[in-house]
């Protein structure tokens, strides 16, 4: 995932070195290629793969740099970093924003996000999320567990 204009450029310029690339090695024919049909195959393959992963990360961050983006996508906790960084990016707001808002560092922010905040507290996380507008409910919910004891019925 995208976070950052950085990884952005990063992005954009690792698309056009794969796709031309690409395109040479479509262009040279097989016997020049000097390798087994089927290695070629399967690096013409990986390129290709590799550059449809990269424009995909590329159409989902300027998505949300155009404000494409729904808060009800979250399903599970483990979501929740990536739904905050999301919610950043569709608000237009850089990391340097989101700190200001909290009153921290903007290296703070780069350090939550690099580490999909890990690293936070659950308060910390509720407070990024109500600084995005949004509402983090911190009750916590057991489902599933049952006690089982010996010699009850």
């Amino acid at each position: 995932m995208i976070k950052n204009e950085r990884q952005y450029r990063i992005t954009k310029n690792q698309v056009d070195r794969f796709s031309r690339t690409l395109a040479n090695l479509r262009r040279q024919p097989a016997e020049a290629k000097d390798v087994h049909p089927l290695i070629a195959k399967a690096q013409e393959d990986a390129l290709q793969s590799q550059l449809a992963d990269l424009e995909e990360q590329l159409q989902e961050y300027e998505a949300l740099k155009a404000g494409h983006f729904d808060l009800d996508a979250l399903n599970a906790v483990a979501e929740l970093p990536t739904v905050l960084i999301k919610a950043r990016i569709a608000q237009g707001l850089r990391q340097k924003d989101l700190a200001e808002r909290l009153g921290l560092k903007e290296q703070q922010i780069q350090r939550y996000e690099a580490t999909d905040y890990s690293t936070a507290s659950l308060t910390r996380i509720k407070e990024v999320a109500n600084a995005l507008g949004g509402e983090a409910d911190t009750s916590v919910q057991a489902t599933g567990f049952h006690q089982s004891r010996s010699g009850t019925t």
